[in-house]
């Protein structure tokens, strides 16, 4: 397992206008093997802009297109290199009648087995799966042991099609401190293919979520500026949790200046870990 760091810099001062297509910020490649991934003339391009909150892409391969969460906006969006951007569904994450919080709309999502889209809705606290055609949204999961879930942010599927997920309160009116919580700590939930919801760590602010190639390992992302960390945790036979440790400190890239926290990841088919953090991806 590989981890590089990739500095994205002033990437917000040096967006112009939509539609044009342009190169933004730098690359650092702190790695040699790094060339190993990117050609040595790459570039970050800008695809579209004018967003108040991108998150949670997912690359659907059946149409080639990618899907992503505006979540002040509670509207996900659609890019595909043929038809440019476009508005996908709306509302994504919050279906309620009066404003709720600043972030209401989906964040995570994933395209499961069975060609789903699944959800992570801040807004109406759920897991949700969407057939790309025709019909509506079913709900997966909404709560644990009875009590609502704080408002769910990342999501990985594994192959025997159980799902785990995160859920901190970024996306509850008030944060942590809201009196909408009906659970006393930020879960990391395993949802099994059955439908049974279990909670797998409590001590954490988990964000963003990935399993390694092999399914062995689960690499969670901590939000929290006093511990910016990426935990690495074995994944036992029963699908369970062994002790976590600390895969990753990003502390040591807040110390350089660089501001930020661990929050969405992917792992590629290689097993190279991608994450955002300080300063960038």
């Amino acid at each position: 397992m590989k981890f590089f760091y990739i500095s994205l810099v002033s990437i917000i001062l040096t967006v112009a206008a939509m539609g044009q297509h342009r190169s933004v910020g730098r690359i650092v490649a702190l790695d040699p093997h790094f060339s190993d991934l990117f050609d040595a003339n790459a570039s970050i391009e800008v695809l579209a802009d004018t967003f108040a909150w991108a998150e949670g892409p997912v690359w659907v391969k059946q149409g080639r297109y990618v899907l992503f969460s505006d979540i002040p906006h509670n509207t996900v969006f659609k890019w595909s290199e043929a038809e440019g951007l476009s508005l996908f569904l709306k509302p994504a994450g919050y279906t309620g009648i009066l404003p709720y919080s600043r972030e209401p709309g989906s964040n995570g999502l994933i395209i499961n087995q069975a060609g789903q889209l699944v959800s992570c809705e801040h807004g109406d606290r759920r897991i949700s799966a969407m057939p790309m055609v025709h019909g509506g949204k079913k709900t997966l999961a909404d709560n644990y042991q009875g009590r609502r879930f704080n408002s769910p942010n990342d999501i990985v599927q594994k192959s025997n099609g159980d799902y785990y997920f995160t859920d901190p309160a970024y996306g509850l009116p008030m944060g942590y401190a809201d009196t909408l919580r009906e659970t006393g700590f930020m879960g990391v939930y395993r949802l099994s293919k059955a439908g049974g919801v279990s909670l797998l760590v409590d001590s954490l602010l988990p964000n963003g979520i990935a399993f390694s190639p092999d399914e062995k390992t689960l690499f969670i992302g901590q939000s929290d500026a006093q511990k910016p960390f990426i935990y690495s945790y074995p994944v036992k036979a029963d699908g369970t949790l062994g002790q976590g440790h600390i895969f990753f400190d990003c502390s040591t890239l807040i110390r350089q200046g660089l501001s930020g926290a661990p929050d969405g990841m992917k792992v590629d088919r290689m097993g190279n870990l991608f994450a955002t953090g300080p300063g960038g991806l």
